[in-house]
């Protein structure tokens, strides 16, 4: 990993290369910090059903997270829970567009994580997943960046799989296996 001058990390392995754009305030008001990390894939579906895929937990649970207190409206706070890791976190939907975009806050520190579906000829969808208003700086920064690629793009990952395969690949359960991990203790 390396930071160039455009602010730019480039995380880089033997088969993969990726690029995150940390965008700066250059505000003294830290409050307002715009750090932003993203991620996108194209599913080969219509964005109805990508959009359904995140808004129903019943569907949801087969890519990322096993239980979850409701559905996504706007307005109302709910509960994901990872119950192989033994964590789960509050999720506030601040924005419902159907088809279009998701907003939502959430962990601790809460940041903002937006998706946006964008529609393309042939019933396809290409979601873009963002995550902003980090609290942290350094190297604390440059970490829950990492992970939040990493989980972002596990996902999306796990997404596409599922809805256009009918594949449940268990990445999220899979990532940290507790032989080898102590993630969520």
């Amino acid at each position: 990993m390396k930071i160039n001058k455009r602010n730019t990390v480039v995380f880089s392995g033997r088969r993969t290369k990726k690029r995150i754009t940390i965008f700066k305030n250059k505000s003294k008001d830290m409050s307002q910090s715009t750090e932003q990390v993203e991620t996108q894939m194209l599913i080969r579906k219509p964005a109805s059903m990508v959009f359904e895929a995140f808004i129903d937990p019943e569907i949801t649970r087969n890519f990322w997270f096993t239980k979850s207190s409701g559905k996504l409206e706007a307005g109302k706070t709910i509960t994901w829970e990872w119950e192989m890791y033994g964590i789960s976190t509050d999720v506030l939907v601040k924005e419902i567009d159907p088809n279009r975009k998701i907003v939502i806050d959430w962990g601790n520190p809460a940041t903002t994580v937006s998706f946006e579906f964008n529609s393309l000829p042939g019933d396809r969808t290409y979601l873009v997943i963002k995550n902003y208003g980090f609290q942290q700086t350094g190297s604390d920064l440059i970490a829950v960046i990492k992970d939040s690629t990493g989980g972002f793009t596990t996902v999306l990952d796990g997404l596409k799989a599922y809805l256009e395969h009918d594949i449940q690949l268990n990445l999220i359960a899979d990532k940290f296996p507790k032989e080898v991990s102590q993630h969520g203790k």
